[in-house]
């Protein structure tokens, strides 16, 4: 919490000018209106551009594996960076970082944009991610910072509901735009959003810092785990496309081994970490990040392999693809407060295994799923297995939030949950890599068998052998008859299918894993008194958790 001295304010609101410590009044909606907006652009961001990456993969000729380092870039930055931008706000003025994080998402996004090809996309994905590693953890810390005790869990519900909102709103938008005028509009987008940001950032956010913050910074920690991070991942994804053989591949995977393991060394010995190796003696906030890694890692690779098969096998248009998991959203925005209200009752152990077993069933229903008979089937072949996802995370979320602020002393609080989010958007940076692999290797299998029994001619086989790391994505060519296109994109289409639902049973797999982690490291109830600090933060941590 910053200790910048700070007036009284009506409506709970709390802003001192450095020069008079002064109250200005209304400053609190102004506060909001920035950081919900700001924080919603890295939030859209980071999950629409699922919906357009079937056109994208079209229009730059891309294959499997730069489609994934479109999305993997953004998430390597943030996820390695996120914490250093947390600190940087702490120490440097939470509204200045803020603002230098918001004007590099938006000079990123101009340039993912106006991207000619598929290259500069990855490097301006890149970039958005600083951007973002620095904006999205200086949200709820200027509102921290802004408001009142009294008001701050308000402050934080309002901010969470809105940005919920967004999650909503952006991938319909964005499947709009794809299917309308073109997916570069996804970018373009953030453009008045940050304009307004800045404006009101700076005409009516108060500066704020903790100056009691050490001014050194974890420099080797921060360059170790992007090192650590990024070799790991380019050696996954990589692999995809040659082997775990390739020299460049061991090469790079054991750099990446190495340096997170100095990134631990490190952490253990600095009188200033990153991440704080002593809070892991808790077992509750180990077992609940060992769970987020699993699930939401889970969920990671599940929201990047679904559009390909609705969009380009289903034949889904872009729009309703964009739509599939809003009723997954809606369950998790209306019963989390409901769902935050079960610690009371069960503790944080129970729903933590009952949630992600429910999320387990749910990719199992989706494995099951076959090439169905287009938009009018969703109803009875999608959506029930989107329900029992949107069930499971909303039994699920609220708890391990309040579990992880909970399992460390209230000073820690801000850090534990800095670490879990860093977790977990790591878990989706390296399933989506893992899984990358899984996908191209029952993928070519499955080709092979059914392209064997259409007797292709040597040059249309070789046509489609040399886009297999496309996946389903693979363009037949002109030069062959009606019946043989059908053919072969029945081929293709039933070829991706078989790795989509491998996939969603590794997804069961790994789901199940993290109930039984909860099982065996998360605490169970302990009594708390009526109108205690526990009960009182449930809520305010339920939203927090959207």
């Amino acid at each position: 919490m910053s200790t910048f001295m700070k007036a009284p304010c009506d409506e709970g609101v709390m802003r001192a000018a450095p020069q008079t410590g002064t109250c200005t009044r209304n400053v609190g909606i102004w506060v909001l209106v920035a950081t919900i907006l700001g924080s919603s652009m890295a939030f859209i961001d980071g999950s629409v551009i699922n919906v357009a990456l079937p056109v994208i993969q079209k229009e730059l000729n891309a294959t499997a594996t730069d489609v994934q380092w479109i999305v993997e870039a953004y998430s390597l930055f943030l996820s390695a960076l996120i914490l250093v931008g947390g600190s940087l706000g702490d120490r440097f003025g939470r509204r200045r970082v803020f603002a230098i994080g918001v004007t590099i998402f938006i000079l990123a996004s101009l340039w993912c944009g106006f991207a000619p090809n598929v290259l500069q996309l990855i490097l301006a994905r890149a970039i958005q991610g600083i951007g973002a590693a620095l904006l999205v953890p200086g949200s709820l810390a200027i509102i921290s910072a802004s408001f009142s005790d009294e008001q701050r869990g308000r402050a934080i519900g309002t901010w969470s509901g809105f940005t919920a909102i967004t999650s909503v709103v952006g991938p319909v938008l964005g499947g709009v735009f794809v299917q309308y005028t073109s997916w570069r509009w996804v970018f373009f987008v953030n453009i008045p959003l940050a304009v307004i940001v800045l404006i009101v950032l700076f005409w009516r956010v108060p500066e704020s810092r903790d100056e009691s913050a050490s001014k050194k910074l974890d420099w080797w920690g921060t360059l170790l785990v992007v090192v650590g991070l990024g070799a790991l991942v380019y050696g996954l994804i990589e692999a995809g496309g040659t082997s775990l053989g390739n020299p460049v591949v061991l090469a790079s995977l054991t750099i990446g081994v190495l340096a997170l393991c100095g990134f631990l060394l490190v952490e253990a010995r600095s009188t200033s970490p990153m991440v704080p190796l002593n809070l892991f003696r808790s077992p509750t906030l180990s077992g609940t990040n060992i769970l987020t890694f699993l699930l939401y890692g889970a969920l990671g690779a599940f929201s990047f392999f679904l559009p390909f098969n609705l969009i380009q096998v289903q034949g889904y248009p872009p729009v309703f693809a964009s739509l599939a998991m809003v009723p997954f959203i809606l369950l998790l925005f209306l019963f989390s407060r409901w769902a935050g209200g079960l610690v009371n009752r069960y503790g944080a152990k129970l729903p933590l295994i009952v949630g992600p077993t429910i999320v387990a069933l749910g990719f199992v229903l989706f494995s099951i799923q076959g090439i169905t008979a287009g938009v009018g089937s969703f109803w009875y072949t999608f959506l029930p297995a989107v329900i029992l996802l949107g069930v499971g995370m909303t039994i699920t979320v609220a708890p391990l939030t309040t579990a992880v602020m909970g399992s460390v002393e209230a000073r820690h609080s801000g850090i534990a949950s800095g670490i879990n989010n860093a977790v977990s958007r790591t878990a989706g940076l390296l399933a989506i890599a893992v899984l990358g692999i899984v996908a191209l290797s029952i993928f070519n299998s499955s080709l092979d068998s059914h392209l064997a029994s259409l007797h292709l001619t040597p040059t249309v086989q070789q046509a489609i052998d040399s886009q297999r790391v496309k996946l389903a994505g693979i363009t037949i060519p002109d030069n062959v008859s009606a019946g043989t296109q059908a053919a072969l994109k029945q081929a293709i289409d039933e070829s991706f299918v078989s790795s989509f639902r491998l996939i969603m049973l590794v997804c069961a797999g790994l789901a199940l894993v993290s109930a039984f982690s909860a099982w065996l490291l998360v605490e169970g109830k302990r009594p708390t008194e009526p109108g205690s600090v526990a009960n009182e933060e449930v809520g305010a941590e339920t939203e927090k958790a959207l």
